[in-house]
C-alpha cells in the first residue's frame, strides 16, 4: 500500500525501494509482542481515557521527562493495573514499553536487524528510523526534508487504514468486534486536521483505494470478502493527487 502511494506521488524507484524496505520494518520494535498481554494492558488504557502513546502522553502529562513516557506511565497506572488482574512482571512492562518506548526499542532492534540486512545487500539509511517513528514522534521530523516526511505520512495513513480494518488486530488490541471503512476515514480524517496527514497523502491514498487498488489487501486484513456496500464505499472515494518536492 505505501509503495502504490509512494510511486502515486512521484517518488524515484530507487528511494521507493528503500522506503520498502523501512515499511516492511516499521514493526520490528515491537519482535517478541505477546498479544494478548499487550492487548490486556491497552485495552485497559485505552478503556480509562489514559494516553497510549507518546506524543498523547506529554499532551496530557507535560511534566514527563522526554523519552521516559514509560516509567511515567508505570509509576502513575502500575499499581491499578495489578489491581485489575495484570501484573507488572518485567515482560509486561516490556509491552509497554513497545508503545510509549517505541523509539528507544526501534533502537535496540535496529542494532541486532542491521548485520542481516547488510548480508542481504540492503542500504539502511537515518531517514528510513524517522519514517518509522513519526506516527509516535512527530516532532523528530519537524526539520526533515519534504520527501522524507511526506513519505512518513504515507506510512501512517496506510497502517492505520489497514489497522481500521485488520480484524485480529482489532480483537487482540481494542476489544473491536466489527471493522468499517468509515470509521478508518474518519481516524484518518482526523490525523489529516490534527496536521499529522497532508492533503497530498490522503487525496491519493482515497484515489487509490476509490480505484480499488487496495481492496485484495483489505479483504485479506478483514478475512472475509468486501460486502458490495463496502466496494461501493471504496468506489466512492476520489480526490486529486500532487507530486512529492
Amino acid at each position: 500500500m505505501c509503495v502504490a502511494v509512494a510511486r502515486r506521488l512521484g517518488h524515484p524507484d530507487d528511494r521507493v525501494y528503500q522506503y520498502h524496505v523501512a515499511c516492511l520494518l516499521h514493526d520490528v520494535s515491537r519482535a517478541g509482542l505477546d498479544r494478548r498481554l499487550f492487548g490486556k494492558i491497552w485495552s485497559w488504557a485505552r478503556a480509562h481515557g489514559i494516553p497510549t502513546r507518546p506524543r498523547e502522553w506529554r499532551a496530557v502529562h507535560p511534566d514527563t521527562v522526554y523519552g521516559r513516557e514509560t516509567e511515567a506511565f508505570l509509576s502513575r497506572y502500575g499499581a491499578e493495573l495489578e489491581a485489575a488482574g495484570i501484573p507488572m512482571t518485567a515482560w509486561a512492562r516490556e509491552q509497554v514499553e513497545m508503545r510509549l518506548g517505541h523509539a528507544r526499542r526501534l533502537r535496540r532492534r535496529l542494532k541486532v536487524v542491521r548485520p542481516a540486512l547488510r548480508k542481504l545487500g540492503l542500504r539502511w539509511a537515518s531517514w528510513m528510523q524517522d519514517v518509522i517513528l513519526y506516527y509516535y514522534y512527530p516532532e523528530k521530523l519537524a526539520k526533515a526534508r519534504p520527501w522524507v516526511k511526506q513519505l512518513a505520512e504515507i506510512l501512517v495513513a496506510c497502517e492505520q487504514f489497514e489497522a481500521y480494518s485488520n480484524q485480529r488486530r482489532g480483537r487482540d488490541y481494542y476489544g473491536r468486534k466489527k471493522e468499517s471503512l468509515a470509521d478508518a476515514f474518519a481516524y484518518l480524517d482526523k490525523l489529516e486536521q490534527e496536521g499529522i496527514l497532508s492533503a497530498p497523502v490522503m487525496a491519493a491514498l482515497r484515489k487509490l483505494a476509490g480505484e480499488g487498488a487496495f481492496d485484495a489487501t483489505i479483504a485479506a486484513a478483514r478475512g472475509v470478502a468486501l460486502s458490495r456496500q463496502e466496494k461501493q464505499f471504496m468506489r466512492r472515494l476520489h480526490s486529486g493527487g500532487a507530486l512529492c518536492r
